[in-house]
């Protein structure tokens, strides 16, 4: 067991939906999920280091967390912090905008580059799950080995003016 990052693309129509209907979001997002459906993507456990390593790259878009909670957003005020828990706490989401932003700033981006200078120490000090980084140096090849998915995924998503929902599970 352990902690999964997750994604789903959605119609930019669809993110109001999302976020007034956190039921219908969650069967959307564990429907995709279960099918390996082409508008979800896993990130595996790297999620929490992926995170950390994009922020230190100064990639400027929170994709692994969202920019905000689809709580926060619900306007209808008749959902708990307790009903909106997906596995890991509750889900967030992307504009189209972001994840526009994000598909451009993820365009160039290597695996070396993303971990060029990263001492697997940081990661250690920082408390980043799955805290594997004092094995090996090869934990970092690990920690972006999803990255190409990760740029694709989202380049597509831009390419069609998707949102997108992020959780973990």
């Amino acid at each position: 067991m352990g902690m999964y990052g997750n994604w789903l693309r959605l119609p930019a129509a669809d993110l109001t939906r999302a976020i007034n209907d956190l039921d219908w979001a969650y069967h959307q997002a564990r429907d995709a999920m279960e099918s390996e459906d082409d508008r979800w993507l896993g990130s595996d456990k790297t999620w929490h280091a992926l995170d950390f390593l994009l922020n230190r790259y100064g990639l400027g878009v929170p994709i692994v967390f969202g920019q905000a909670r689809l709580i926060d957003a619900n306007e209808t005020g008749t959902v708990s912090l307790a009903d909106a828990d997906w596995g890991s706490g509750p889900a967030g989401y992307l504009t189209p905008e972001s994840v526009a932003t994000a598909a451009t700033r993820l365009a160039g981006l290597t695996e070396a580059a993303l971990i060029q200078g990263v001492d697997p120490a940081e990661l250690e000090d920082a408390g980043i799950y799955p805290h594997v980084w004092e094995d090996s140096e090869d934990e970092l090849e690990w920690a972006v080995h999803r990255l190409a998915d990760v740029r694709r995924f989202f380049t597509d998503a831009a390419a069609a003016g998707d949102a997108m929902i992020c959780w973990l599970d």
